[in-house]
């Protein structure tokens, strides 16, 4: 019977008398297994490394990688998620997958992990935040499980600052797009903006969400931040205008299907709404802003629309938290109608003087 002998490593080479020989090891840069093969010594050197292998890895940072990724904290994230994890704890096994756990209490460790951040950041600020938060991310999750007894990531900050303060959808951003993008990627716009939801869930939304005058749905990125037994559910009273674009298309739509859809009338994926959304504000000429800055305009015009921050929250799903930190860091610095409309209030509630 043929065994397979996962990662076996094989190496040919030729010796100064001129014959070849071929060494075995049992991984690339593992140890060199002895006896012929195929033998019986062979399989048992093979072995042999291999519980060597497992026994060290339990003092590794490679077995809390793999631990994470069986744990409820990890497969109730979204797919998308889930692979974007995957992808930079891969690069955080190549780099520190044989590390020491005993050597997280070291001081020093901490300096190490934010010298790898450092370095993807020359390629990369945002991905390099987006793999250090992964690695704080197990490093918390294996803290509270009582597998390690310090958390050396905890609280390092970013390496990342986007400047959004101007990174809003204007009238004529939204005009220009209306008027030169294709017609089937209107509704994504109106639902965005009045809504203030994330693509996900609008590519995602179905028409048995809708029922003539509200918009039903459970987010599905709250389950990846926090674990709960279901994403925040979200009920959101349809305006005139995007109830005018709702009612339109509705005629004829099995409850099932999804709102919006592709120019064949097909579902949208997530790749191919981003790829056609990005086509679609150059050629309306839309530049500087994304989909994702929708959501931030959605809160900024319903705070200008007077709109309380827990009236905003409920709309958009935000926490209160959220909501305040995008008013006051991002948007409402930039935006003198706020400002306007705040002494208005005032003058309405200060009599004249005599």
């Amino acid at each position: 019977m043929r065994v397979r002998l996962k990662g076996l490593n094989k190496v040919t080479t030729r010796l100064r008398s001129g014959a070849t020989v071929t060494y075995y090891y049992a991984w690339k840069g593992g140890p060199r297994l002895s006896g012929a093969f195929g033998s019986a010594e062979f399989h048992a050197s093979y072995a042999d490394a291999v519980r060597t292998r497992r026994a060290e890895a339990t003092h590794q940072l490679r077995s809390l990688l793999d631990l994470y990724q069986d744990a409820a904290d990890f497969t109730d994230l979204a797919k998308r998620t889930q692979a974007d994890y995957r992808k930079h704890l891969r690069a955080i096994d190549r780099e520190f997958g044989d590390f020491p756990l005993a050597a997280l209490d070291d001081r020093r460790t901490r300096g190490e992990f934010m010298a790898w951040r450092d370095r993807l950041a020359t390629r990369s600020r945002r991905q390099a935040d987006y793999a250090f938060a992964v690695l704080a991310r197990v490093l918390s999750w294996s803290l509270d499980r009582g597998l390690i007894t310090t958390n050396p990531c905890r609280a390092g900050g970013r390496v990342y600052r986007a400047a959004r303060s101007d990174r809003i959808w204007t009238t004529v951003d939204e005009a220009a797009f209306y008027a030169r993008a294709p017609d089937h990627l209107h509704l994504a716009l109106s639902l965005a903006l009045w809504t203030g939801q994330r693509q996900g869930d609008l590519i995602a939304l179905t028409w048995a969400q809708y029922d003539g005058t509200h918009l039903r749905l459970v987010q599905g990125k709250s389950v990846s931040k926090v674990r709960r037994s279901a994403g925040k559910r979200v009920v959101i009273r349809v305006g005139a205008p995007l109830k005018a674009r709702l009612d339109a298309r509705r005629a004829g739509r099995a409850p099932g299907e999804t709102i919006l859809l592709t120019e064949r009338g097909a579902a949208w994926t997530e790749g191919g709404f981003r790829a056609s959304w990005r086509k679609a504000c150059a050629l309306a000429g839309v530049t500087g802003v994304t989909f994702h800055d929708l959501r931030g305009t959605a809160v900024t015009r319903l705070a200008l629309a007077g709109a309380t921050p827990p009236e905003i929250a409920t709309v958009t799903g935000h926490s209160l938290r959220d909501v305040n930190e995008i008013l006051d860091a991002h948007y409402l610095n930039r935006d003198p109608a706020l400002g306007e409309a705040a002494i208005r209030k005032l003058e309405r509630e200060e009599p004249p003087p005599d």
